[in-house]
């Protein structure tokens, strides 16, 4: 699920984090950072648990609107075609995904009830909802796009959810775009046939994790060095006088022009550009351009340019 830009923004935010606080020492902010990274992967199964509550929801309504004193023949014989959703049943199904609840402690709408319930309210309204119910063709696939439909747009879109995942975990928000591409990409590949759910991973192999704990290491360990170079090529620019994300994302980009051999260097300037757009300041894009290039052609003539293979293309 992790792309190498997102590690990049979750060091940042660890190091920003770990300037701001009482933590010392290298491992404390490793596992600061891993920490950080796994909250990815929380999320993801919080958003599939969301899922299987909504329909939860519906249940109720349907058994409640059965008892009424003078329920409707449609409210006697309802359609439960949502009720029986085959995908559904595949993800409450699931031993892994019970595991997972039952250690971790993310089944959090069974007390956070009324966030199901207040999308359950929308979706039965919906047209969406109400063609999945009309429609003739009765299949998995059919349930699973509808799943998907629903997901799409009630969940992933929801300025509730928004609200409560800003209010219980704040770098949660800046995980939710991956987290729901994601979950998309992960329910239409659900098989008929899956005898137990396949969750993604969170990093695509072993070398984006030893990436992402490098980073942060060889960042905070030639910190002092690499903060001259920042200041050199700063004309009447005191280091206190940077905006905080900008030192630490210039810095992390000189790690990677002299630690990282395999990263091309305009890979590193274009990384921190767009992060520099999403997380500091209006100006800040065009700051770090600037110095970042002032920083290349001094380490070009310092012959500090460390790189090799993948790493010298143009």
């Amino acid at each position: 699920m992790l792309t190498r830009r997102h590690i990049r923004t979750k060091v940042m935010q660890s190091i920003y984090a770990l300037k701001h606080s009482n933590l010392d020492g290298l491992k404390k902010e490793e596992a600061f950072l891993n920490k950080s990274m796994q909250d990815m992967f929380d999320l993801f199964i919080v958003n599939l648990n969301l899922i299987t509550h909504i329909q939860k929801r519906a249940k109720i309504f349907y058994e409640q609107s059965q008892k009424k004193y003078f329920a409707s023949e449609e409210e006697k014989s309802p359609n439960l075609k949502f009720i029986n959703n085959r995908l559904i049943h595949k993800i409450k199904s699931s031993n892994e995904l019970d595991k997972i609840n039952h250690n971790k402690k993310l089944d959090v709408w069974a007390f956070d009830d009324e966030y199901p319930a207040l999308i359950w309210e929308e979706l039965k309204n919906s047209d969406l909802y109400k063609t999945y119910l009309a429609q003739e063709e009765d299949s998995f696939e059919a349930d699973k796009k509808f799943v998907v439909d629903c997901y799409s747009e009630f969940i992933a879109t929801n300025d509730k959810i928004y609200e409560y995942f800003e209010d219980h975990k704040l770098t949660w928000i800046d995980d939710l775009p991956i987290v729901n591409t994601n979950m998309v990409r992960f329910l239409k590949h659900i098989p008929h046939y899956a005898k137990e759910l396949r969750f993604p991973d969170l990093f695509k192999n072993d070398d984006d994790h030893e990436f992402a704990l490098d980073l942060l290491r060889k960042t905070m360990l030639n910190e002092n060095e690499l903060s001259k170079d920042v200041v050199k090529n700063t004309k009447n620019w005191e280091k206190d006088r940077i905006a905080d994300l900008d030192y630490i994302m210039l810095i992390m980009a000189c790690t990677e022009l002299t630690r990282f051999s395999s990263i091309p260097v305009k890979v590193t300037i274009n990384e921190y550009l767009e992060i520099a757009k999403d997380y500091s300041t209006p100006k800040s894009s065009n700051f770090i351009n600037g110095l970042l290039d002032k920083i290349v052609k001094q380490y070009k003539t310092e012959k500090r340019l460390n790189k090799s293979g993948r790493g010298l293309i143009e």
